[in-house]
């Protein structure tokens, strides 16, 4: 999954491709290099992000997400929290939603989700993007994202979302300290129990820093080195902004877990 972030704000490239030809080429450019679902936000959701109104969001995704749909033949997932552009986005072309808010109350994007036979990204986030980094704190994390995928699975369920339709994420730096991060990768197998596939984004977070001493431009390989664990894991998905070197590693690694079958 390759990340292409339409804001001025997000962590990695905030404003590189805030304006929708650029955002356009850059996912062209993403499909070449391997990736097979381009995930289009709008709003950042990095920690302590300012929000952006619904107008603002459309006003970001729609054209990219529009002009997306007619040249690509690979799955465009809209990136919010926001059930109005979640619908909009579904009927521009986008056919998965990427949703960090699923620890919501409100069945309103869930009902969109439902009636549009869409894809859904269950992701886990303690609070939201502007408190869950303040003092994350948890029993078990890895048993209490079970709990809470399970949990969504039931209610999803009641709004008329099939298993089908949901891919799990347990969300890495959402409402986490770096310990509780390297908890969930290393516990992130046991979730295959659910029978849903996982969807896991490491893209150099900054609890790869904060345990390896590194800035943002030096994050790539912890990063991948994240992915490929996961990949032996069994997570399906991988979102990524490096796509390129991303789908090497998986490759490389898929290669070696093939012999390892044999």
């Amino acid at each position: 999954m390759g990340i292409v972030n339409v804001t001025p704000d997000s962590f990695f490239d905030g404003g590189r491709f805030q304006d929708a030809p650029a955002a356009v080429a850059h996912s062209l450019q993403l499909v070449e290099q391997g990736a097979e679902i381009i995930d289009v936000g709008g709003e950042s959701t990095r920690p302590g992000a300012v929000p952006v109104d619904e107008a603002e969001e459309l006003r970001r995704v729609l054209p990219v997400i529009g002009q997306l749909a007619g040249q690509v033949k690979v799955p465009v997932s809209i990136d919010t929290v926001k059930p109005g552009v979640a619908r909009a986005a579904l009927d521009a072309g986008a056919s998965l939603v990427n949703d960090v808010a699923a620890n919501r109350e409100d069945p309103a994007l869930w009902r969109f989700v439902a009636e549009a036979g869409a894809g859904y990204v269950c992701v886990h986030m303690q609070g939201t993007p502007q408190t869950m980094q303040a003092n994350p704190t948890y029993s078990n994390v890895a048993r209490e994202v079970g709990e809470f995928f399970r949990e969504r699975l039931r209610q999803l369920s009641d709004c008329g979302v099939g298993r089908e339709q949901i891919i799990l994420d347990p969300g890495i730096g959402f409402g986490k300290t770096v310990e509780h991060n390297l908890q969930l990768l290393g516990a992130v197998s046991g979730f295959a129990g659910l029978e849903r596939p996982l969807l896991v984004g490491v893209s150099r977070k900054s609890f790869i820093g904060k345990l390896l001493g590194v800035e943002l431009a030096a994050r790539l390989p912890g990063a991948l080195a994240c992915a490929c664990m996961a990949v032996a894991a069994g997570v399906q998905i991988i979102r990524a902004h490096d796509v390129a070197e991303t789908v090497q590693a998986i490759r490389m690694t898929e290669a070696i877990l093939a012999k390892q079958r044999q």
